[in-house]
């Protein structure tokens, strides 16, 4: 089709209307459909209903954006917000939308950080399953039911009620949606030890694309695999997991200390990569980057705070860091104990606050900017030290003082799972990811190019010192920049291999495969879905 830019402006004005009026078409169809589906139903399913002429509407959509950067005047709104109440009205929603034609995105947190979740290029329904946040802890069994659109705090609060020895593997962040955590393997604070959330799920509820209602039995093992790390608004919506839950111990230590580039940053984190990985399994190691000013010289220079939290006591973890990591120089004063709880909070700087942040969904870090790009990579092989020194290189350039990276260690149980175990591969012989960011202030929504363009050229820098064939990527750190499918839904095999690879490496077949059998006609889609095979 030629650019609107070369028609003549009655065209354009016939074209523009043209969609507009179809677009209207399909919301009012749609909405009339949901009150025929279930007539008896029809006064509670129109308290979930909100449409542009809500005056909720907007309050609703923007509540769980967690990046402002998709929250513009020119961003895609949805036609329809849905927040279910039950089952039958989420089934509806998937029935209603594919018979006239509409997109479904389905959020949880709103943590995507692409923001496929609630937006898209063509006329698309939002499912909030905000009301579906139902928590029932079975400590006897040490298993849990848990809906997607319960907050990862919440489940911590919850369980810790009940049982203070007892957890969840999940996000450090307490914001972060259930739903799209395990949709996307999830990693958190007890990874090393117990792998993914992905692996500690014995079933799940899930609405399909033909509004089918199936458990783990019901769906079978392929799906149920596929939807445990293979990505979110691919294959259903999930409604709600059965989790097992893990013990921890009365007592964690953590240990933080910060060295910048004239304390010697760039020796120890690369004596860091060959130590981190092979610690014991109770040990979560973190390296966080970010820049400072100097205290001598007022000039910028970079900050690499080093992080453990182990499951035991301050005098195990000294003694084990003193005999592991000793050039660090730690101090007895450098080791606090806390509970685990406290050890969450403290890793995401909420220690100034009482438990009961866990239960707010709408907690702002007023610490973090609201707008962000981000990227990941995966290391197999250690960084030599001028590959690190062209890394600070980057980081001092002006446009990059809001820029900063996290350094995660793997190993531990993370090498002992096979790769094929979920549809997520990072697995065996991974030594550590690494998160980029790079934020902005909201009134810099207009023109983020600058930033942008700063982490990708940091980016392409990089690749000559991580993973390769493929470049692996997390999933659940979404980057549109490593490949994405057509707006249309009309995806080849080959296009999608492009980021899919990145993502899935082997298991991209397979989770095509189960595509292919649980929803042919590509129904749950978006721009880095899995597409059916013949597409």
């Amino acid at each position: 089709m030629k650019s609107l830019y070369h028609l003549p402006l009655l065209l354009i004005v016939v074209f523009s209307l043209a969609l507009s009026t179809s677009s209207a078409d399909s919301h009012e169809d749609f909405l009339d459909c949901l009150s025929s589906y279930h007539p008896e139903e029809s006064s509670s399913i129109s308290r979930v209903i909100y449409t542009k002429r809500n005056s909720s509407y907007s309050a609703i959509l923007e509540s769980s954006i967690q990046n402002l950067i998709f929250s513009t005047p020119n961003t895609p709104k949805p036609l329809v917000i849905m927040t279910p109440l039950n089952t039958s009205h989420v089934q509806a929603t998937v029935h209603c939308s594919k018979t006239h034609g509409l997109q479904v995105r389905t959020r949880s947190g709103g943590h995507d950080f692409e923001g496929l979740s609630y937006v898209s290029e063509v006329p698309f329904v939002v499912v909030d399953l905000v009301h579906f946040q139902s928590i029932d802890v079975d400590v006897e069994n040490e298993e849990a039911w848990v809906q997607s659109g319960a907050i990862t705090g919440e489940l911590y609060y919850r369980i810790n009620e009940r049982a203070t020895n007892l957890t969840f593997p999940g996000a450090l962040c307490h914001t972060v949606g259930i739903g799209g955590l395990i949709s996307g393997g999830g990693y958190g604070l007890l990874f090393r030890k117990y792998g993914l959330a992905g692996d500690n799920v014995i079933d799940a509820q899930l609405v399909d694309a033909n509004g089918r209602v199936l458990d783990r039995r019901s769906m079978g093992e392929d799906l149920f695999w596929a939807i445990r790390g293979g990505g979110g608004g691919s294959f259903g919506i999930v409604l709600a997991w059965k989790v097992k839950l893990v013990h921890i111990p009365s007592t964690v230590t953590v240990l933080s200390v910060g060295r910048t580039l004239e304390q010697n940053a760039t020796q120890f984190l690369h004596r860091w990569q060959y130590i981190a990985p092979n610690l014991p399994n109770d040990v979560y190691s973190v390296v966080s980057i970010s820049t400072m000013n100097g205290t001598e010289t007022g000039t910028r220079t970079v900050l690499a705070t080093f992080t453990s939290v182990f499951q035991g006591s301050a005098n195990e973890l000294m003694t084990l860091m003193q005999e592991r990591f000793p050039e660090l120089g730690f101090v007895r004063e450098n080791f606090i104990e806390m509970t685990w709880i406290e050890s969450l909070m403290f890793l995401t700087q909420l220690q100034n606050e009482t438990t009961e942040i866990l239960l707010d969904r709408n907690y702002r870090n007023t610490l973090l900017s609201p707008s962000f790009k981000a990227k990941s990579d995966y290391v197999r092989k250690p960084m030599p030290e001028i590959a690190l020194q062209g890394l600070w290189s980057q980081l001092l350039e002006d446009v990059a003082t809001t820029a900063s990276l996290n350094i995660i260690s793997y190993g531990g149980k993370m090498d002992e799972i096979p790769e094929s175990a979920l549809p997520f591969p990072h697995r065996k012989g991974t030594l550590y990811k690494i998160n980029y960011n790079i934020s902005w202030r909201e009134e810099e929504n207009s023109n983020p190019q600058r930033y942008i363009n700063w982490i990708r050229k940091l980016y392409r820098y990089m690749g000559a010192f991580v993973s390769k064939s493929p470049r692996e990527a997390n999933i659940n750190y979404r980057d549109l920049d490593i490949g994405r499918n057509n707006d249309d839904g009309r995806t080849s095999y080959k296009q999608a291999s492009v980021w899919g690879r990145k993502y899935f490496k082997q298991n991209f077949d397979r989770l095509v495969y189960v595509k292919s059998k649980s929803d042919p006609e590509n129904f749950f889609s978006h721009e880095q879905s899995i597409p059916p095979r013949f597409h």
